[in-house]
């Protein structure tokens, strides 16, 4: 129960849904509410989809590269890193992907369902922790369902972003995204340690 818990919140911490509620409100300003719900839903949906095609196929992609699981701890651990930095000590998730909007016709794959919620970070975690050296394929499957939870969770927030940013505020959702980064920054660093002690010590 502890590790379903642990889980969620890192997740909560690479997807991070609250720092995705002003990208969503910037990129669906021009809509009617009508629309703004179908954005929501749809970018939560294509998020999951991203994510799951990366669980399912992309630890085959990086063994018929003959990739070794420590390299991939460690690389993977380095690119969890710098993202967790930018969301440190860059302009944010919120300002930097409400910069990105170009074309607000098609804000429900982009910005909105990648990389606001679906993340390069965020598809860099859920390859590790369904890792096929590492976990049962039962750990695998709570991992998905896991991740479906935290996406839901995700669309909720997005349905409610007025509410929410009204709440929190944008200050307050920019704080939140930069403890959300010094979670995943943690969790990298560890990645890379574990990837290195296996390489040099087993």
């Amino acid at each position: 129960m502890i590790e379903v818990v642990t889980t969620i919140f890192f997740l909560i911490a690479v997807i991070d849904p609250i720092g995705s509620v002003p990208v969503y409100l910037e990129a669906t300003k021009q809509f009617d509410k009508k629309h703004k719900i179908k954005i929501a839903i749809r970018a939560s949906i294509i998020a999951f989809f991203i994510l799951l095609f990366f669980i399912v196929i992309g630890q085959l992609i990086l063994e018929g590269m003959q990739v070794s699981l420590d390299a991939f701890q460690i690389s993977g651990g380095v690119i969890l890193f710098l993202f967790a930095l930018t969301m440190i000590f860059g302009d944010g998730k919120p300002e930097t992907e409400k910069h990105s909007i170009k074309d607000y016709k098609h804000v429900t794959i982009f910005p909105v369902a990648i990389p606001s919620i679906a993340s390069p970070g965020a598809i860099m975690a859920v390859v590790l922790m369904t890792d096929n050296h590492l976990y049962t394929i039962q750990q695998q499957a709570l991992t998905v369902v896991l991740v479906l939870v935290v996406i839901a969770i995700t669309c909720l927030l997005l349905l409610a972003a007025n509410f929410v940013q009204k709440r929190i505020g944008e200050y307050g959702i920019t704080v939140i995204s930069k403890i959300m980064g010094l979670i995943l920054a943690s969790y990298a660093i560890q990645s890379i340690l574990s990837g290195v002690k296996d390489f040099f010590f087993v």
